[in-house]
């Protein structure tokens, strides 16, 4: 019999509306329960293509026993992250807090007012290997409560109220940082650079976008051909290099997954998500403007195609991610991480010609009993299994093979459309098909800087569609709203979704200035700025609350996996300043500059985005004026040229001539 989560949109939630768990939605109804029953709430955060959260549910919540205990003990509450980032933040912050690391699934034990009592994240059924079993650890809390609850209460009303005081504390302005911060950042990323395998850091290793596309920029700012600006693009190029050649890389359907669990950009966690296509494909995009190098174009290419055949809606947005585990075969029972995207060498030989799966199996790493390292592969999920990478360059598999370079690319190509074929005939994985408002302006930017790079109509008629839906579909004219599936879920947006949104707007309105783009994003800025600026923060917040109390304020301010929407929201606001000639702008973009003042001064490395705000607002935005049918030639200038700061707007004035029928100007 399903539990109260049959009722959500949320494809997590209704993964586990069929758990022997009762489960409910976070709401004040759970809490109310709790406090009439007398229980402590046991909340578990994760989302649908988390696989760690999928073995805690096999593990645990699909088991009779293991749900009679937590049944007995608590209100047991579910929550999307994806869905809600405001809940995952408030207690993530605790959980980091107080065990030293964080991630999921979380897991958080709440008093009725939802004060954190005890945290972690994964637990295992039983103990094991170190590891507290999560039955023990119910029973243990249900005791506590039931027998020394005065002092849990206590304990968690002081970490909250330390947690919020932490959060809340006032924005300590400064001057706007001096141009020192550009080369500190260089130095910073110098020093954590891979020059083996690209990338900063050891393993495991994640793509962060922003890092490049940041370096680039300086690159620029100092010049290619300086010191400064050859470090620059020397840390980006093999960054980008080797994520292209890794495994991480989709090499026949496209796209990136998460990130590489190893440093070689070899293994990698296999889930696929939108806000990481997006940001890569305008990482690639400029890397192709800055160097012409066609396989950075390629990457880009190959990337839009995922987005356009496998995460498009049939309303024109994008679906949020696919998952890392499925079924290896149609007879299994049993899902099992990596098993669509992963090759035995068997299936190799038997798909392909033998000398085509020779020179394909030497190209791309494909080893007889699976290229996994022992260090990659600690379960043994991949065993026999190899993950496709580029072992062997064009150039060299011609000298092995004895032929042309131009027929190994030829080879390569038709193997790799035989294999995506073959792939596309296996249990397909997990979809998370739910619309998230703030990734799909990612995308939307994404689509439209490449429409505009590439020269691609249908690149911008998709980008158009996708805007189009989120206005139709999570705008009411008043509010935007998170998520849509099926239905418009009932959670209003956050600040990343309006930041990330007028992003993608700003980038379409430069293809289709005609479509009032602009006009939307400017609407947008002022809800955004009315619902969630904090002046004593002098930021853009979200407050996450529970029957009327606000249990956190929370402003984001690390690039991470997905932007900033402070950092996001400063470059937007510089360039909207441009585009609508509204200098009052560059004054709230300013206040997010100081605020950030000392982070990019410490710890730039955490900000890069806010870093390149910062560049932006120094310099200049570059306002173009394109004529309606330019020449030949001025288009192909515009496409190929790195222009970091640009936006570009049916109208100048006061201009200069950039090139024939083209006028710039700089903004302020």
């Amino acid at each position: 019999m399903p539990n109260a989560l049959i009722h959500e949109t949320s494809p997590y939630l209704l993964q586990h509306a069929q758990n022997p768990v009762d489960w409910q939605a976070w709401g004040e109804a759970a809490f109310a329960r709790a406090k009439a029953e007398d229980k402590l709430v046991f909340l578990s955060v994760g989302y649908s293509t988390c696989h760690w959260c999928h073995v805690m549910e096999r593990e645990s919540f699909e088991n009779e026993r293991v749900a009679e205990v937590m049944n007995h003990h608590f209100i047991n509450v579910k929550v999307d992250r994806e869905e809600r980032p405001d809940i995952d933040a408030t207690y993530m912050a605790f959980v980091q807090a107080t065990t030293g690391q964080g991630g999921w699934p979380m897991s958080v034990w709440l008093t009725p007012e939802g004060r954190p009592v005890v945290g972690g994240t994964y637990f295992p059924p039983e103990d094991r290997q170190g590891r507290a079993g999560f039955t023990r650890v119910c029973h243990e809390l249900g005791r506590l409560w039931r027998d020394d609850r005065a002092k849990m209460e206590a304990s968690a009303a002081r970490v909250l109220e330390r947690l919020q005081k932490e959060a809340a504390g006032t924005a300590a302005l400064r001057g706007l940082p001096d141009g020192k911060v550009f080369g500190d950042y260089l130095d910073r990323c110098d020093s954590m650079f891979d020059p083996d395998w690209g990338g900063f850091g050891g393993a495991p290793k994640f793509p962060r976008p922003v890092i490049v596309r940041a370096l680039m920029q300086l690159g620029e700012r100092f010049g290619m051909e300086t010191d400064e600006g050859e470090m620059a693009w020397r840390m980006s190029e093999r960054t980008l290099r080797a994520m292209a050649a890794g495994g991480m890389h989709d090499h026949l359907g496209g796209g990136f997954h998460r990130y590489s669990v190893d440093c070689y950009w070899h293994v990698p966690h296999y889930e696929k998500m939108l806000y990481d296509q997006a940001q890569l494909a305008m990482a690639y995009l400029d890397g192709w403007q800055v160097s012409g190098d066609g396989s950075f174009r390629e990457v880009a290419e190959g990337v839009f195609r995922y987005l356009l055949e496998t995460l498009r809606d049939a309303g024109g947005a994008f679906h949020a991610a696919e998952d890392a585990d499925s079924l290896p075969a149609a007879d299994s029972t049993e899902k099992r991480e990596g098993a669509f995207w992963t090759w035995e060498a068997g299936e190799i030989s038997a798909l392909l010609a033998p000398r085509d799966a020779a020179i394909f199996s030497a190209a791309y790493g494909i080893e007889a009993h699976g290229n996994a390292r022992p260090e990659s592969d600690p379960h043994g999920e991949l065993e026999h299994q190899n993950t496709l990478f580029r072992a062997m360059r064009d150039d060299a598999l011609a000298v092995m093979f004895d032929c042309a370079e131009a027929e190994i690319r030829e080879r390569l190509a038709a193997c790799r459309g035989i294999l995506l074929e073959a792939r596309g005939k296996r249990p397909l994985p997990h979809r998370d098909d739910k619309i998230v408002t703030a990734w799909n302006g990612l995308a939307v930017g994404a689509l439209a800087r490449g429409a505009r790079v590439f020269g691609r109509e249908d690149l911008a008629r998709a980008a158009n569609e996708a805007a189009g839906f989120l206005k139709n579909e999570l705008w009411d004219g008043d509010d935007l709203y998170r998520t849509f599936r099926g239905r418009r879920g009932g959670v209003k947006g956050f600040p990343a979704d309006y930041a990330f949104l007028i992003f993608g707007l700003i980038e379409l309105h430069a293809v289709s200035p005609g479509a009032s783009w602009l006009d939307w994003a400017r609407v947008l800025q002022q809800k955004l700025d009315a619902g969630f600026w904090d002046a004593s923060q002098s930021g853009y917040v979200m407050r996450s609350e529970l029957a009327g109390e606000t249990l956190m304020v929370i402003r984001e301010d690390y690039d991470g996996a997905e932007p900033s929407p402070n950092h996001l929201a400063a470059e937007n606001l510089l360039k909207l300043a441009a585009l609508l000639d509204l200098p009052e702008y560059t004054k709230r973009a300013e206040a997010l500059l100081r605020a950030g003042s000392r982070v990019l001064e410490t710890q730039s490395f955490a900000a890069p985005l806010l870093l390149a705000s910062l560049d932006l607002h120094e310099r200049g935005v570059m306002q173009f004026q394109i004529p309606d049918a330019p020449a030949a030639e001025v288009r192909e200038k515009l496409r190929t040229t790195y222009f970091p700061r640009a936006v570009f707007a049916p109208g100048v004035g006061g201009a200069v001539t950039l090139c024939e029928g083209v006028t710039c100007r700089l903004f302020p």
